[in-house]
């Protein structure tokens, strides 16, 4: 008979190794950790106890086979965890427990130029700035979002299936980071989405504009989009230089990092 978890057992080591940039998160930053457990628990709450999201993990491998977070760990085991890397090519592929494809983020209220950034660049983020914890979580697990934050306990509540911990604290650094990890780069489509509300952009004929615009406005340009969400006005002023100036050095920085 498997004795229940809150049944005492023999204490027992686990020897664990985080691989790739994982120790990033361990307080020793070290690769190897050694945990003593004296109960069953599952693969999951012993390397969250390490300080490593469950998000961070895309394969786990209890002395040598391949595990998904609810496997329990009873016995001297030797954990290998992996975290999420392009391009992986393994025996155990079909076992990654993170899905690259994620496509659409949820931001918490910390994170607004970044917010900025990825919405400028096309990707689907949405955003409160005044969003409780709770508030994320259901936006996240509600539509099928990533949520993207520097709160890594946030990230390891159960209900989150899909989080990214953003490592850097500065705006330009945090959009590369999220471009890459989720594997943006060949998808982004520079102003095809509001910047206010995230909705898309929706073509406008001068004519239906016209009485929203200034008059040197009206004057210089024709060429005008509209937000289907809010109704923002778009169109290629002084403004969109610098934006299109940000784009550059957002690709200059990818390019860098290739």
């Amino acid at each position: 008979m498997i004795p229940p978890r809150s049944r005492k057992l023999s204490e027992f080591k686990v020897q664990l190794t985080f691989h790739g940039d994982l120790p990033f998160f361990l307080k020793s930053k070290r690769a190897q950790i050694e945990r003593s457990l004296s109960e069953r628990t599952s693969v999951k709450d012993v390397i969250e106890a390490c300080g490593v999201p469950h998000t961070e993990v895309d394969m786990i491998l209890a002395n040598g086979e391949a595990v998904d977070f609810r496997h329990v760990i009873g016995s001297p085991t030797s954990i290998d965890v992996f975290p999420v890397e392009r391009n992986r090519i393994t025996s155990f592929q079909e076992n990654r427990l993170q899905i690259p494809e994620i496509r659409n983020f949820v931001a918490d209220g910390h994170l607004g130029k970044l917010v900025r950034d990825l919405r400028l660049l096309g990707a689907n983020v949405a955003y409160d700035r005044d969003a409780e914890d709770r508030q994320l979580i259901v936006v996240a697990t509600a539509e099928n979002r990533a949520l993207l934050t520097r709160d890594r306990r946030l990230l390891m509540h159960s209900a989150v299936q899909h989080g990214y911990y953003l490592r850097s604290q500065n705006p330009l650094e945090q959009t590369v980071e999220v471009i890459r990890r989720f594997d943006l780069a060949p998808r982004l489509a520079p102003f095809s989405r509001c910047l206010r509300c995230n909705a898309p952009l929706e073509p406008a004929p001068k004519e239906n504009v016209l009485g929203e615009l200034e008059p040197l406005t009206k004057i210089y340009y024709d060429e005008f989009r509209r937000c289907g969400g809010c109704g923002q006005i778009y169109w290629s002023g002084s403004h969109f230089e610098k934006l299109q100036r940000r784009i550059e050095t957002i690709r200059s920085r990818l390019e860098e990092e290739a």
